[in-house]
């Protein structure tokens, strides 16, 4: 990959998007992972307005470090980057006092992972109408296009994706590129969506570096007859995410009517 190229085709992607739709700039939630890091920075490099959202949902310590260390780091280098703080924890803790959490608990977790998702949707929503700014996605090419692995109306309620194209070793190839901090780049990476540090890994069942694979041997055809062990089991897995997160990747189904019944 020629990084900096990329970088700079991205840049320039960003900034003629927001240009031609007469907008102020971006509005990023910072989680503390490498994604959102990615994000600010190329948005922040179009010299456009760019706002860096935090918002908490008990979240651990570690993500919250790292977020705001990453935060401190990008006001340092670009006087065009504000950021603010909105704790949706109060919000999220009345939401469950107004529904009910009865059901299998997996299921009612998850139901309230994405839950908060979509509470920082609205978040992100509400402060980009205030300052005339787009919503930058922070989606990454295997979780958007791969595995589905993000909510459907929450992290994936974007007005544009900037890094979609990108596997997740390109992102930190252009991490590491555009000076994101260590404790970032080391880090694992969580969605932070259940109030613990559990890796993503340890939610979807596949390191990246595995699903990548998956993703490039479905792309050139092969099938799970092609592969056994390790690899079998990754590519099923693969496969299998693949095809249940389809609603989130292609166009909601409309019904369309028949002119002769109009």
């Amino acid at each position: 990959m020629q990084t900096e190229k990329v970088i700079d085709h991205i840049v320039n992607w960003l900034k003629a998007y927001a240009t031609n739709a007469h907008v102020n700039g971006f509005v990023v939630g910072i989680s503390g992972g490498i994604d959102s890091a990615v994000t600010s920075i190329l948005c922040a490099k179009t010299g456009l307005d760019v706002l860096c959202i935090e918002m908490p949902i008990h979240q651990p310590p570690s993500h919250v470090s790292r977020g705001q260390e990453h935060i401190k780091q990008l006001k340092s280098r670009f006087a065009n980057v504000n950021d603010t703080l909105v704790d949706l924890t109060p919000v999220f803790e009345e939401f469950k006092t107004e529904v009910s959490l009865e059901g299998k608990q997996a299921t009612v977790d998850m139901a309230l992972a994405n839950t908060r998702a979509r509470l920082r949707m609205t978040t992100l929503y509400y402060h980009a109408g205030l300052h005339g700014l787009l919503v930058a996605g922070t989606g990454n090419k295997v979780e958007d296009f791969g595995v589905g692995f993000y909510t459907k109306y929450g992290d994936g309620g974007v007005d544009l994706s900037p890094i979609a194209d990108l596997m997740k070793s390109e992102v930190y190839t252009i991490a590491r590129a555009l000076g994101v901090v260590d404790s970032i780049l080391q880090a694992a990476p969580s969605d932070g969506l259940f109030g613990d540090a559990r890796t993503d890994e340890e939610q979807i069942g596949a390191s990246y570096p595995e699903l990548e694979w998956a993703m490039t041997m479905k792309e050139h055809g092969k099938t799970a007859d092609d592969f056994t062990g390790r690899q079998g089991e990754v590519f099923k897995l693969f496969t299998r995410l693949n095809t249940v997160n389809q609603h989130k990747m292609v166009p909601i189904p409309i019904c369309e009517i028949p002119a002769n019944l109009k």
